[in-house]
């Protein structure tokens, strides 16, 4: 699986592709220089269950990481997600 993240102005996507197929995709508005908003997750039914979102998550996690950003999971998936993995929460809002 290859996890993509484009950011144009201030809207931004993780994309999963796997042998040139789209698994699924997280999108995210950005804030300002320091947070971004995850708004909407959605994955493929044929990859649902397999990990993708949380893949895709954490994917943009270390770019939060990496560029000191903050990240506020308006997306119930992501949401649940930083509830339910511990490791991830040092760039929680």
């Amino acid at each position: 699986m290859e996890i993509t993240i484009k950011e144009r102005d201030n809207k931004g996507f993780a994309l999963a592709r796997q042998n040139d197929e789209r698994m699924g995709m997280m999108t995210y508005s950005v804030a300002g220089p320091k947070l971004i908003i995850i708004d909407h997750t959605e994955v493929e039914e044929t990859y649902k269950q397999q990990g993708v979102g949380l893949k895709m998550l954490e994917a943009l996690v270390d770019r939060a990481r990496e560029k000191s950003q903050k990240i506020l999971p308006l997306c119930p998936f992501a949401n649940a997600m930083f509830k339910r993995h511990k490791e991830l929460q040092d760039v929680l809002k």
